[in-house]
């Protein structure tokens, strides 16, 4: 199998340089970027299997390039490097599309150990090989596909958003807590900041399959608990 393609979309030289030789040593198939617009016509051209993308762009925001990538309909994982601590730009990486940020500065072992989570989750052991369609409420889940329809309207999740859905379904009627979520959905051990990236996703998640994303139907919260699907 030919390794995996990482686009990495970072302006600082040395940063960029030593992402492209950790990966390398690792054994993936990086390369690198130092612009969002160069960064959206390589993805276009060469749709390599994962992206990480920095906040801070000569040309621009990451986090619109973000959002233009998941507009278009690009469903590789991104994964957000920010050198904030505001967890206000954590959240907005999230709601733009992203899958999960690593905040500067970071080890790269912890940088590999979430790649390589997210690569999982998309194309290794834990995606779904099951083409059976699945029925939530009024919604149906193409487990070959990984879509999700409504009627004749396709509803554009993310990735992680279909992962998140998905594994709800799976336990429809239970209540999952978020650090039950974050092992399942993100394939890492949950710290307080991941479980809460969870209320990030579900928020998000709400707006694009609840018909009443204030009065939600589908996805329920469990008070001191986390979330459960209807049964």
């Amino acid at each position: 199998m030919e390794p995996y393609r990482i686009l990495v979309i970072e302006d600082d030289p040395a940063i960029g340089q030593s992402l492209m030789d950790g990966f390398k040593y690792h054994g993936f198939d990086p390369d690198l970027c130092i612009t969002g617009t160069s960064g959206v016509a390589y993805v276009r051209k060469y749709s390599p299997h994962l992206i990480l993308l920095d906040i801070r762009l000569p040309d621009g925001s990451g986090f619109d390039y973000c959002r233009q990538m998941r507009q278009a309909g690009y469903k590789q994982p991104i994964v957000i490097l920010t050198a904030q601590h505001d967890e206000v730009d954590k959240v907005l990486g999230l709601e733009m599309g992203a899958d999960d940020y690593v905040t500067k500065p970071f080890s790269l072992r912890e940088l590999v150990s979430r790649v390589r989570a997210q690569l999982r989750r998309v194309y290794g052991d834990y995606a779904s090989t099951d083409s059976a369609s699945v029925a939530v409420a009024d919604l149906v889940l193409d487990q070959a596909t990984g879509q999700v329809r409504r009627g004749g309207e396709q509803l554009n999740l993310t990735p992680t958003e279909y992962r998140m859905l998905s594994h709800l379904a799976r336990h429809r009627g239970q209540a999952l807590s978020r650090a039950q979520i974050v092992e399942a959905v993100w394939g890492f051990a949950p710290d307080l900041e991941s479980e809460k990236t969870v209320n990030v996703h579900i928020r998000r998640l709400r707006e694009k399959i609840e018909l009443k994303p204030e009065e939600p139907a589908i996805i329920l919260t469990v008070p001191g608990i986390g979330y459960r699907l209807v049964g």
